[in-house]
């Protein structure tokens, strides 16, 4: 998961990409990047860190040009700790390209082996987004042959990288003297749309609040396989390039990964959360009567909504218990599992009035580790709650996601293999409530008559490239994101259970 923003502008862009990163640093707190174009020359500054710590005035000073690219990190693969592995990427032929990209290639290893003997071309990081720039540059220089580029040649090289590339990606790519490309993957797993200002001007963008915070007007999403090429006069070409595209993106954007101001696909964030609350509020009842249940109280952000519609059908008081302190970075991000259990108690202090002597409804949008629910659970027993109850939005998370979030072994997963009793009693709480996965999908499939489906593998094992085997798994496994300042856990998984 990380996002990702391009802009093709009448006037100079620093400053307007520099925001739009910000309106997607939920997206990603490890690195920040951006590139501009002047002149056919390009302008360059990533480096690790938040946006806001990243760029500096002389950094934006020297990013020159009326179109560009910008990227934030949250990594899935190769090395967390690596400068060189922040983005964007580039490659200085044909033409020039740089890259953006949000999603996981499951075929990076097989790409990496056939770009060294066949394209005859170097890969020099473990990011599967340099393996994908390559695999583009490779093929459009295939389509152009030394011939001046035309969006016809584009679009024929993305139909090839469509047929060699597995996984999600959503990518944003600025060819140097010519224009930005974007393109989503046949099964429009990541999400990335486009919309245009009053001058005429045109961005990419992740979500859609980065359109309308940076007073673009939101035009339409990227299709699943479709290709769009922006020229630099800011005329827009697209086309269809995948055989068989269909709609199924990742159902845990909608749980937790995205805005809840943001409309993906058709589909509110927002009232996808609000109808997982309601589904959710079917489950509760038929385990913990509403009598026994004194107040509902979310584990902020993300369950706020879901929690509000089910204490409103309920008819039980909803009550801010906890208080986050916005300082401190999303557990998931955090690169260390003793890191981030401690930042739990950092990030997160409880108002003791409302648990003193009370039933309590824990509502959290989803469960994957169990450890900063357990911590999180304590602490509401610690606060003087009679009876700690936990509902989670999302059903059990099972199975490994291989398609850009960081859930890539099976025994880390606290559902894994394991009933709702034995959960519960790992994580602590008196009785613990999971949505089921059929609910998850009518609540939110519900909001739309384009989808397909959804990519629900972590809840479902079912994914939807249909290329994934348990032998996969465990390779991908092997290129999980590490480094040394974290030996003890690299896996950064624990979207959490979590206290944002």
């Amino acid at each position: 998961m990380c996002g990702i923003v391009g802009v093709v502008s009448n006037a100079p862009v620093n400053q307007l990409i520099y925001d739009a990163l910000l309106l997607l640093q939920h997206r990603g707190q490890d690195a920040a990047g951006i590139v501009t174009q002047q002149e056919r020359k390009f302008f360059m500054h990533k480096a690790k860190g938040m946006v806001k710590d990243v760029f500096r005035t002389r950094n934006m000073r020297s990013l020159l040009g009326n179109c560009g690219l910008g990227q934030v990190r949250y990594p899935t693969a190769g090395n967390a700790f690596s400068e060189e592995e922040a983005q964007p990427f580039y490659v200085n032929a044909p033409f020039g390209i740089v890259l953006v990209h949000n999603g996981n290639l499951t075929n990076a290893h097989a790409l990496k082996a056939e770009l060294f003997n066949t394209d005859h071309r170097h890969i020099n990081t473990e990011s599967d987004s340099e393996v994908l720039l390559n695999v583009l540059a490779h093929e459009i220089e295939k389509t152009t042959r030394g011939l001046p580029l035309q969006p016809m040649d584009i679009f024929a090289a993305v139909r090839n990288v469509h047929k060699r590339v597995k996984g999600s990606y959503a990518v944003i790519a600025l060819i140097a003297g010519h224009g930005v490309l974007a393109f989503r993957d046949p099964f429009g797993i990541r999400p990335l749309c486009m919309g245009k200002n009053g001058d005429g001007n045109v961005m990419l963008a992740s979500e859609s609040v980065t359109l309308e915070g940076s007073s673009f007007q939101f035009d339409r999403n990227v299709d699943p396989g479709e290709a769009v090429f922006v020229d630099l006069q800011g005329n827009v070409h697209a086309q269809q390039c995948a055989e068989a595209p269909q709609l199924s993106p990742c159902i845990f954007e909608f749980v937790y990964l995205a805005r809840p101001d943001s409309v993906m696909d058709g589909i509110s964030v927002y009232q996808a959360r609000l109808n997982l609350g309601e589904t959710l509020a079917k489950r509760v009842i038929s385990t913990v009567p509403p009598n026994e249940i004194d107040v509902v109280i979310p584990i902020p952000e993300s369950s706020r909504p879901s929690a509000a519609q089910l204490a409103q059908l309920l008819g039980l008081p909803y009550r801010e218990g906890f208080v986050k302190n916005r300082y401190v970075g999303r557990t998931f991000i955090m690169p260390g599992q003793g890191v981030r259990k401690k930042s739990v108690r950092q990030k997160l202090n409880v108002i003791a009035s409302e648990f003193k002597g009370r039933n309590v409804l824990l509502v959290d949008d989803s469960i994957v580790r169990g450890t900063t629910s357990k911590e999180i659970v304590q602490m509401a027993r610690d606060a003087g709650a009679r009876k700690v109850y936990l509902a989670s939005a999302a059903p059990p998370v099972r199975f490994p996601n291989v398609y850009g979030i960081d859930m890539p072994t099976s025994n880390e997963l606290v559902a894994h293999n394991r009933t709702v009793e034995q959960i519960r009693e790992i994580i602590g709480c008196d009785a613990l409530i999971y949505q089921d996965v059929d609910g998850m999908k009518k609540a939110i499939g519900s909001l739309s008559t384009k989808l397909a489906g959804f990519d629900a593998s972590c809840f479902d094992g079912v994914y939807v490239t249909g290329d994934i085997s348990s032998d996969d798994i465990e390779r991908l496994n092997e290129k999980r994101v590490g480094g040394e300042e974290s030996q003890e856990d690299t896996s950064r998984l624990a979207l959490p259970n979590h206290a944002d």
